[in-house]
């Protein structure tokens, strides 16, 4: 084939494509293959539903309310203003969490804000000298997860992981009956 003639082609090719019907056809392929939405099939949709009844758009309206309490931070999360007051009984379950940490895991720890929700509570940290940060949850997503770089898998770094295990189960039995308590007074 020569020049003139793949140019030829080309042009041909390019003036189909820009044919209406064409374009439409083309566009509805792609849109299938690369899971394009488009607005018909918008409808079509079924909203994504957490296991616990609420969908993603519940977590828009709830109000939050931080406190600091001996030097950490608490947030409580509600939909209602009278689920956001801060009760004695969990002042001292975040007060007794922390000290039972550094008591118990690690002193050289760096907590960031513990997250109460009305059916789940989310807690994580940095340990500052095995630069490892740990995530726990309970209720929606139960679990503990920790994240670091290159960490060096020692007797240290197993002794720390058997403490903090432990002491997940400890946090999951404690602010579990928070969660119940805040549940019954409501």
């Amino acid at each position: 084939m020569n020049r003139q003639e793949e140019i030829k082609n080309l042009l041909t090719a390019s003036r189909n494509l820009l044919k209406k019907e064409s374009i439409s056809e083309n566009h509805k392929i792609l849109d299938k293959y690369y899971g394009i939405l488009t607005e018909e099939d918008e409808e079509k949709i079924e909203p994504n539903v957490k296991t616990t009844g609420e969908t993603p758009t519940d977590r828009k309206f709830e109000k939050t309310k931080t406190y600091r309490i001996s030097g950490g931070l608490m947030s409580i999360s509600s939909k209602d203003k009278n689920g956001l007051q801060l009760t004695t009984d969990d002042k001292t379950a975040f007060q007794e969490t922390m000290d039972e940490f550094v008591s118990e895991v690690s002193d050289l720890v760096d907590f960031n804000k513990l997250n109460l929700y009305e059916s789940n509570v989310e807690w994580s940290g940095k340990i500052q000298n095995l630069d490892i940060e740990f995530f726990f949850s309970i209720g929606e997503t139960n679990g503990m997860y920790i994240n670091g770089d290159m960490i060096q898998i020692n007797d240290e770094f197993v002794e720390f992981i058997t403490k903090l295990r432990t002491y997940y189960e400890k946090f999951k039995a404690k602010w579990a009956k928070v969660i119940a308590n805040r549940k019954k007074t409501k």
